[in-house]
Protein backbone atom coordinates (compact mmCIF):
# COMPACT_ATOMS: atom_id res chain seq x y z
CA UNK A 1 0.00 0.00 0.00
CA UNK A 2 2.78 2.41 0.93
CA UNK A 3 4.72 1.41 -2.02
CA UNK A 4 1.60 2.02 -4.36
CA UNK A 5 1.10 5.34 -2.64
CA UNK A 6 4.25 6.82 -3.53
CA UNK A 7 4.59 5.55 -6.69
CA UNK A 8 1.23 7.44 -7.13
CA UNK A 9 2.56 10.43 -5.58
CA UNK A 10 5.92 10.60 -7.70
CA UNK A 11 3.88 10.36 -11.13
CA UNK A 12 1.32 13.13 -10.06
CA UNK A 13 4.38 15.42 -8.54
CA UNK A 14 6.05 14.47 -12.44
CA UNK A 15 3.27 15.55 -14.16
CA UNK A 16 2.92 18.90 -12.28
CA UNK A 17 6.94 19.45 -12.23
CA UNK A 18 6.75 19.40 -16.19
CA UNK A 19 3.88 21.47 -16.33
CA UNK A 20 5.40 23.98 -14.53
CA UNK A 21 8.76 23.34 -16.65
CA UNK A 22 6.78 24.20 -19.77
CA UNK A 23 4.98 27.04 -18.81
CA UNK A 24 8.53 28.39 -17.82
CA UNK A 25 9.99 28.00 -20.93
CA UNK A 26 6.49 29.16 -23.03
CA UNK A 27 7.09 31.94 -20.67
CA UNK A 28 11.11 32.93 -22.03
CA UNK A 29 10.49 31.32 -25.44
CA UNK A 30 7.39 32.57 -26.55
CA UNK A 31 6.36 35.24 -23.91
CA UNK A 32 9.97 37.10 -23.81
CA UNK A 33 11.19 36.14 -26.95
CA UNK A 34 13.73 34.28 -25.52
CA UNK A 35 15.23 37.02 -22.88
CA UNK A 36 15.54 36.60 -19.68
CA UNK A 37 14.13 39.54 -18.51
CA UNK A 38 12.18 41.41 -20.99
CA UNK A 39 11.08 45.03 -20.64
CA UNK A 40 7.41 44.11 -20.75
CA UNK A 41 7.70 40.91 -18.37
CA UNK A 42 5.62 42.08 -15.96
CA UNK A 43 2.14 42.92 -18.14
CA UNK A 44 3.39 39.66 -19.81
CA UNK A 45 3.16 37.80 -16.66
CA UNK A 46 -0.27 39.43 -15.52
CA UNK A 47 -1.82 38.71 -18.27
CA UNK A 48 -0.72 35.14 -18.41
CA UNK A 49 -1.25 34.47 -15.17
CA UNK A 50 -4.89 35.89 -16.02
CA UNK A 51 -5.54 33.96 -18.53
CA UNK A 52 -4.62 30.31 -16.61
CA UNK A 53 -6.02 30.98 -13.74
CA UNK A 54 -9.27 31.74 -15.49
CA UNK A 55 -8.79 28.24 -17.61
CA UNK A 56 -6.78 25.84 -14.78
CA UNK A 57 -8.07 27.58 -11.27
CA UNK A 58 -5.81 28.31 -8.51
CA UNK A 59 -1.67 28.29 -8.62
CA UNK A 60 -1.09 30.60 -11.55
CA UNK A 61 -1.08 33.78 -9.74
CA UNK A 62 1.62 36.14 -10.91
CA UNK A 63 4.05 34.97 -8.11
CA UNK A 64 4.35 31.63 -8.84
CA UNK A 65 4.22 32.45 -12.58
CA UNK A 66 7.46 34.29 -11.94
CA UNK A 67 8.98 31.19 -9.83
CA UNK A 68 8.09 28.69 -12.50
CA UNK A 69 10.38 31.29 -15.24
CA UNK A 70 12.99 31.13 -12.75
CA UNK A 71 12.42 26.71 -12.60
CA UNK A 72 12.77 26.72 -16.11
CA UNK A 73 15.81 29.09 -16.41
CA UNK A 74 17.76 26.99 -13.30
CA UNK A 75 16.54 23.48 -15.18
CA UNK A 76 16.92 24.18 -19.05
CA UNK A 77 17.55 20.67 -19.50
CA UNK A 78 14.14 18.59 -18.16
CA UNK A 79 16.50 15.31 -17.60
CA UNK A 80 17.89 17.71 -15.05
CA UNK A 81 14.69 17.70 -12.66
CA UNK A 82 14.56 14.67 -10.35
CA UNK A 83 11.27 14.00 -9.70
CA UNK A 84 12.13 12.87 -5.95
CA UNK A 85 11.70 16.63 -5.13
CA UNK A 86 8.70 18.33 -5.00
CA UNK A 87 7.89 21.86 -6.71
CA UNK A 88 8.57 23.50 -3.41
CA UNK A 89 12.22 21.99 -2.97
CA UNK A 90 12.21 23.43 -6.86
CA UNK A 91 11.16 26.92 -6.11
CA UNK A 92 14.03 27.45 -3.39
CA UNK A 93 16.76 25.95 -5.32
CA UNK A 94 15.83 27.86 -8.61
CA UNK A 95 16.34 31.09 -7.16
CA UNK A 96 20.33 29.82 -6.51
CA UNK A 97 22.43 31.50 -8.88
CA UNK A 98 25.45 29.34 -8.83
CA UNK A 99 24.43 26.17 -11.23
CA UNK A 100 27.32 23.74 -9.82
CA UNK A 101 25.55 24.60 -6.39
CA UNK A 102 22.31 23.66 -7.40
CA UNK A 103 22.89 20.58 -8.71
CA UNK A 104 25.03 19.71 -5.49
CA UNK A 105 21.90 20.69 -3.56
CA UNK A 106 19.37 18.66 -5.41
CA UNK A 107 21.90 15.40 -5.06
CA UNK A 108 22.26 16.18 -1.37
CA UNK A 109 18.22 16.75 -1.04
CA UNK A 110 17.68 13.57 -2.72
CA UNK A 111 20.15 11.95 -0.84
CA UNK A 112 19.53 13.03 2.70
CA UNK A 113 15.57 13.04 2.25
CA UNK A 114 15.54 16.62 2.94
CA UNK A 115 12.05 18.24 3.64
CA UNK A 116 11.77 21.95 2.15
CA UNK A 117 11.98 23.39 5.84
CA UNK A 118 15.62 21.56 6.01
CA UNK A 119 16.34 22.50 2.75
CA UNK A 120 15.77 26.05 3.02
CA UNK A 121 17.39 26.09 6.20
CA UNK A 122 20.99 24.50 4.45
CA UNK A 123 20.85 27.02 2.07
CA UNK A 124 20.54 30.03 4.76
CA UNK A 125 23.41 28.51 7.02
CA UNK A 126 25.69 27.73 3.62
CA UNK A 127 25.11 23.98 4.35
CA UNK A 128 27.70 23.23 1.40
CA UNK A 129 30.18 26.29 1.70
CA UNK A 130 30.81 24.96 5.01
CA UNK A 131 32.39 21.96 3.88
CA UNK A 132 36.17 22.01 3.53
CA UNK A 133 36.16 21.35 0.45
CA UNK A 134 33.84 20.97 -1.73
CA UNK A 135 32.10 17.40 -2.79
CA UNK A 136 32.61 15.56 -6.20
CA UNK A 137 31.05 12.81 -7.61
CA UNK A 138 31.51 9.43 -5.67
CA UNK A 139 33.67 11.16 -3.26
CA UNK A 140 35.38 9.36 -0.55
CA UNK A 141 38.17 12.48 0.42
CA UNK A 142 36.98 12.86 4.21
CA UNK A 143 37.31 16.55 3.99
CA UNK A 144 34.09 16.84 2.08
CA UNK A 145 32.37 15.29 4.59
CA UNK A 146 33.57 18.02 7.11
CA UNK A 147 32.35 21.42 8.28
CA UNK A 148 33.69 24.48 9.63
CA UNK A 149 32.02 26.16 11.31
CA UNK A 150 29.55 23.84 12.36
CA UNK A 151 26.22 25.23 13.82
CA UNK A 152 23.59 23.94 16.33
CA UNK A 153 20.93 26.49 16.24
CA UNK A 154 18.36 24.01 16.46
CA UNK A 155 19.31 23.34 19.86
CA UNK A 156 18.07 26.26 21.42
CA UNK A 157 20.64 26.93 23.93
CA UNK A 158 20.21 30.46 25.88
CA UNK A 159 23.71 32.68 24.64
CA UNK A 160 23.53 34.28 27.87
CA UNK A 161 25.02 31.96 30.16
CA UNK A 162 27.94 29.59 29.45
CA UNK A 163 27.61 25.95 28.82
CA UNK A 164 28.98 23.14 29.91
CA UNK A 165 29.85 20.05 27.70
CA UNK A 166 27.76 18.14 29.25
CA UNK A 167 24.38 20.11 28.70
CA UNK A 168 25.85 20.77 24.97
CA UNK A 169 26.15 17.04 24.31
CA UNK A 170 22.86 16.44 25.91
CA UNK A 171 21.02 18.52 23.91
CA UNK A 172 22.83 17.40 20.41
CA UNK A 173 21.50 13.47 21.53
CA UNK A 174 18.11 14.97 22.34
CA UNK A 175 18.07 16.47 18.63
CA UNK A 176 19.84 13.85 17.11
CA UNK A 177 18.17 14.15 13.92
CA UNK A 178 18.73 17.91 12.98
CA UNK A 179 22.70 16.64 14.77
CA UNK A 180 23.19 14.22 12.17
CA UNK A 181 21.78 16.04 9.00
CA UNK A 182 24.05 19.45 10.29
CA UNK A 183 26.92 16.19 10.30
CA UNK A 184 26.10 15.50 6.71
CA UNK A 185 25.98 12.50 4.27
CA UNK A 186 26.27 9.13 5.95
CA UNK A 187 26.55 9.49 9.19
CA UNK A 188 25.12 6.98 12.23
CA UNK A 189 25.06 7.40 16.08
CA UNK A 190 26.93 4.49 17.80
CA UNK A 191 27.38 5.79 20.88
CA UNK A 192 27.79 8.61 24.01
CA UNK A 193 30.52 8.73 26.32
CA UNK A 194 31.87 5.19 24.91
CA UNK A 195 33.77 3.13 26.81
CA UNK A 196 37.33 1.98 25.62
CA UNK A 197 39.38 -0.27 28.41
CA UNK A 198 43.39 -1.03 27.59
CA UNK A 199 45.45 -2.79 30.43
CA UNK A 200 46.30 0.37 31.98
CA UNK A 201 43.25 2.69 31.96
CA UNK A 202 39.94 3.65 31.21
CA UNK A 203 39.03 6.32 28.80
CA UNK A 204 35.36 7.74 27.65
CA UNK A 205 34.94 8.86 23.98
CA UNK A 206 32.13 11.88 23.90
CA UNK A 207 30.58 10.94 20.57
CA UNK A 208 31.09 8.02 18.12
CA UNK A 209 29.43 7.89 14.76
CA UNK A 210 29.97 5.57 11.39
CA UNK A 211 29.82 7.01 8.03
CA UNK A 212 28.46 4.80 5.66
CA UNK A 213 30.23 6.70 2.79
CA UNK A 214 33.58 6.60 4.12
CA UNK A 215 33.12 3.21 5.50
CA UNK A 216 34.95 4.17 8.44
CA UNK A 217 33.96 5.53 12.56
CA UNK A 218 34.04 8.88 13.53
CA UNK A 219 34.86 10.31 16.69
CA UNK A 220 33.68 14.04 17.87
CA UNK A 221 35.12 15.52 20.93
CA UNK A 222 33.41 18.57 22.26
CA UNK A 223 35.05 21.64 23.96
CA UNK A 224 33.81 24.86 25.33
CA UNK A 225 36.76 26.70 25.25
CA UNK A 226 39.51 27.28 22.74
CA UNK A 227 41.42 24.26 20.66
CA UNK A 228 44.46 23.20 22.82
CA UNK A 229 47.58 20.92 21.88
CA UNK A 230 46.64 18.97 24.69
CA UNK A 231 43.01 18.53 23.12
CA UNK A 232 44.52 17.16 20.32
CA UNK A 233 46.64 15.06 21.73
CA UNK A 234 44.05 13.41 23.67
CA UNK A 235 42.07 12.57 19.92
CA UNK A 236 45.47 11.63 18.45
CA UNK A 237 45.39 9.12 21.24
CA UNK A 238 41.40 8.10 20.44
CA UNK A 239 42.02 7.66 16.87
CA UNK A 240 44.84 5.50 17.34
CA UNK A 241 43.47 3.06 20.36
CA UNK A 242 40.41 3.03 18.50
CA UNK A 243 41.90 1.96 14.84
CA UNK A 244 43.62 -0.95 17.07
CA UNK A 245 40.69 -2.05 19.47
CA UNK A 246 37.32 -1.16 17.80
CA UNK A 247 38.17 -0.76 14.02
CA UNK A 248 37.44 -4.08 12.07
CA UNK A 249 39.44 -5.42 8.80
CA UNK A 250 36.70 -4.17 6.03
CA UNK A 251 36.49 -0.49 7.74
CA UNK A 252 38.96 2.52 6.93
CA UNK A 253 40.88 4.26 9.05
CA UNK A 254 39.12 6.52 11.99
CA UNK A 255 38.32 9.79 11.52
CA UNK A 256 38.80 12.71 14.65
CA UNK A 257 36.98 15.50 14.89
CA UNK A 258 37.68 18.27 17.69
CA UNK A 259 34.69 20.97 17.92
CA UNK A 260 35.58 24.19 19.95
CA UNK A 261 34.42 27.48 20.04
CA UNK A 262 37.84 29.06 18.78
CA UNK A 263 41.02 27.78 16.63
CA UNK A 264 44.48 29.20 17.72
CA UNK A 265 46.05 28.77 14.21
CA UNK A 266 49.49 28.50 15.84
CA UNK A 267 48.31 25.84 17.63
CA UNK A 268 46.94 24.21 14.27
CA UNK A 269 50.05 24.88 12.26
CA UNK A 270 52.41 23.49 14.94
CA UNK A 271 50.76 20.13 15.83
CA UNK A 272 49.53 16.65 14.44
CA UNK A 273 46.56 18.28 12.53
CA UNK A 274 48.74 19.30 10.09
CA UNK A 275 49.95 16.46 9.08
CA UNK A 276 47.45 14.21 9.87
CA UNK A 277 44.91 13.64 7.28
CA UNK A 278 42.49 11.91 9.44
CA UNK A 279 42.33 14.54 12.38
CA UNK A 280 39.98 17.08 11.90
CA UNK A 281 39.54 20.85 14.37
CA UNK A 282 36.56 22.59 13.37
CA UNK A 283 34.52 25.37 15.06
CA UNK A 284 30.96 25.16 16.22
CA UNK A 285 28.19 28.17 16.78
CA UNK A 286 25.14 27.66 19.29
CA UNK A 287 23.42 30.51 17.03
CA UNK A 288 23.00 31.00 13.49
CA UNK A 289 25.64 33.98 12.24
CA UNK A 290 24.40 36.90 10.40
CA UNK A 291 25.57 35.70 6.49
CA UNK A 292 28.12 38.31 6.12
CA UNK A 293 29.77 36.68 9.15
CA UNK A 294 28.86 33.25 8.04
CA UNK A 295 30.61 33.98 4.54
CA UNK A 296 34.00 35.49 6.27
CA UNK A 297 34.28 32.17 8.49
CA UNK A 298 34.03 30.00 5.66
CA UNK A 299 36.05 32.04 2.99
CA UNK A 300 39.10 32.13 5.80
CA UNK A 301 38.89 29.04 7.28
CA UNK A 302 38.78 27.58 3.41
CA UNK A 303 41.97 29.34 2.17
CA UNK A 304 43.44 28.14 5.36
CA UNK A 305 42.83 24.57 4.38
CA UNK A 306 44.13 24.83 1.08
CA UNK A 307 46.90 26.43 1.98
CA UNK A 308 47.90 23.72 4.44
CA UNK A 309 47.12 21.29 1.70
CA UNK A 310 49.63 22.20 -0.33
CA UNK A 311 52.35 22.59 1.86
Amino acid sequence: MAHARKTVYRSTNTILLKTYWEIGKLIIEDEQNGKNRAAYGRAVLKSLATKLTLEFGKGFDESNLRNMRNFFLAFQIWDAVRPELSWTHYRIISRIDNQSLRVLLVGHAIDGNWNSRTLQRNVDSQYLGRMLKLPEDESKEAAHFIKDPYLFEFLGLPLDKEQTETKIESALINHLQQFLMELGKGFAFVARQQHIVTDTSDFYIDLVFYNYYLKCFVLLELKTHKLTHEAIGQMDMYVRMYDDLKKSDDDNPTIGIILCTEKDETIVKYSVLAENQKLFASKYRLSLPDENELKQLIEEDRIRYELDSKL
